[in-house]
């Protein structure tokens, strides 16, 4: 016996356990799979989620914004071109925001007139608020005369007022049924030059002047005198619809004009009338009098169709790529590598360049866009996919299936490849923001036209804003805001992704 026990009783010796039955017990916690357990990792990472969040919330607006919005992506108005958001009955409550505002500085008093002149006849009021005013000095005849100058913001979309328009006498004729039917003033009596000094570049002036500058004649009491005409010599097409207030029946509403009639019409109600609807532009209208809301929606749309299928179809090429040169090394491996690094050298942009001035001729231009973003968009994931399979290849699994007859697409395909699908899955969600971002510069830069094929493109809109960013900086914000919240939620997506698949961290509950 060793001599360090000797001074030990003997009675304190028993046995630890005499009549217990040992056996497994129960796990107290429930086994999660590789990719519940990713969930589990994923779902602690707050920025990834927030940023999953927004990636569903843009999606949803890509699919749902242009089934809202009450216009086409083909209908255009070449008044309303570049104005801001616009809900009537929003602007109405001086909420401040969906008013068609814009702001103008040194408005003189006959510009302020001209405001209160056209909501007079309209009753639309494009004035919202007066920002400001200060006094101007001038020089004139040796006298200083001081005139007052006004900073205010203005609803473009009653500002634009009245225009002439030229149309058959069926048209006239439709627009006086509308006005009857619905009660709204279209059409307003017709002002010839000669009675308003000669003035015929502004169909806004209905009312008496002083002088070609369109000074107002004001009455005593400051009200404006009409200069409607009168004269039946000139008159169109017969008016029999109903008429603005102090019309006693002589004024004249309609002028002849080469087989058809010129007319004086309030704009915001004739919109009504062609479109059976108020303007309504929730983000405002781009260049080309495209409703904005329904554009950015469209362009979106297809954007991540496009990415998700161009990600598709490199993930297909490049996994199948990558899992034969992993796979099989050697002289097999050599070859492959060598024509991805030739593939690799050749520029994108010169080949999507040379793609859309040549392929797209004979294939179209998705097509060709297409196989430029595929030629070497996959080269990436088969590098990645050859890695992992370096990395699984010579596991004892893999040993095991080749020890038991297995073939060696099963092996490839049904031992390998999953257990390199989580790195591989992250890598291809990371492709999307790319392809999104090059897309968006090739058709920005105008290398790309995508207009013929999906009616616009975030890309399109954001090169159409640009030329208006000074005085319509919501034509390049919203479309510019969707792509950046989206290219830098897919990349923190992404990132998460990449850390819940990473093996190393499986299992760890921080």
């Amino acid at each position: 016996m060793d001599q360090n026990f000797e001074h030990i009783p003997q009675e304190k010796f028993e046995f630890a356990q005499l009549d217990a039955h040992i056996h497994d017990t129960k796990f107290e916690t429930k086994a999660h799979g590789y990719f519940a357990d990713a969930f589990i990792r994923f779902k602690k990472n707050k920025s990834s989620v927030v940023a999953a969040c927004i990636i569903i919330f843009l999606v949803i607006f890509a699919i749902l914004a242009p089934i809202i919005s009450p216009y086409d992506i083909k209908q255009k108005d070449n008044i309303y071109v570049n104005f801001g958001p616009f809900i009537k009955s929003i602007a109405d409550t001086e909420v401040g925001f969906f008013d068609g505002g814009v702001v103008y500085d040194s408005q003189n008093e006959n510009q302020m007139l001209v405001f209160r002149a056209m909501a007079e006849e309209t009753g639309n009021d494009p004035l919202i608020k007066i920002l400001g005013e200060q006094d101007k000095e001038t020089l004139k005849r040796g006298q200083t005369v001081i005139t007052k100058t006004y900073k205010v913001r203005v609803n473009k979309y009653y500002a634009v007022g009245v225009r002439y328009l030229v149309m058959s006498y069926e048209e006239f004729q439709k627009i006086q049924d509308f006005q009857n039917e619905t009660g709204y003033q279209v059409i307003l009596p017709y002002v010839e030059a000669k009675d308003i000094y000669g003035i015929s570049d502004n169909p806004n002036i209905w009312y008496k002047v002083s002088d070609n500058k369109g000074t107002p004649a004001l009455d005593k009491d400051g009200n404006f005198v009409p200069a409607y005409s009168t004269s039946k010599s000139k008159a169109g097409a017969e008016y029999n619809s109903i008429r603005i207030k102090g019309d006693d029946g002589s004024y004249i509403y309609s002028y002849s004009k080469s087989g058809a009639v010129q007319c004086r019409i309030n704009y915001f109600n004739y919109y009504r009338y062609v479109n059976n609807r108020e303007p309504m532009f929730i983000f405002g209208t781009n260049s080309i009098g495209q409703d904005l809301f329904g554009a950015v929606g469209i362009g979106a749309r297809f954007s991540l169709v496009f990415a998700i299928l161009v990600s598709a179809i490199n993930l297909t090429i490049g996994a199948i790529y990558g899992a034969i040169q992993g796979y099989y090394g050697g002289a097999v491996d050599l070859i492959l590598d060598r024509i991805a690094d030739i593939l690799y050298e050749v520029p994108f942009m010169v080949v999507a360049t040379l793609f859309q001035l040549h392929l797209a001729q004979k294939v179209g231009v998705v097509p060709s866009f297409l196989f430029a973003f595929v030629l070497t968009g996959w080269i990436g994931m088969a590098a990645l996919t050859r890695k992992q399979f370096y990395r699984f290849k010579g596991q004892e699994y893999v040993l095991a299936a080749k020890t038991l007859g297995a073939k060696d697409s099963r092996i490839m395909f049904k031992h390998i490849f999953p257990n390199a699908l989580g790195t591989i899955i992250t890598s291809c969600v990371l492709v999307i923001p790319g392809v999104i971002s090059s897309e968006t510069t090739l058709t920005y830069l105008g290398i790309v036209n995508l207009s013929e094929f999906a009616g616009t493109s975030i890309g399109v809109l954001m090169s159409q804003g640009q030329a208006a960013m000074t005085t319509s900086p919501h034509a390049m914000f919203f479309p510019a805001l969707f792509v950046s919240l989206l290219l830098i939620s897919f990349n923190l997506f992404g990132n998460g992704l990449r850390d819940a698949f990473n093996p190393s961290t499986r299992g760890v509950e921080d």
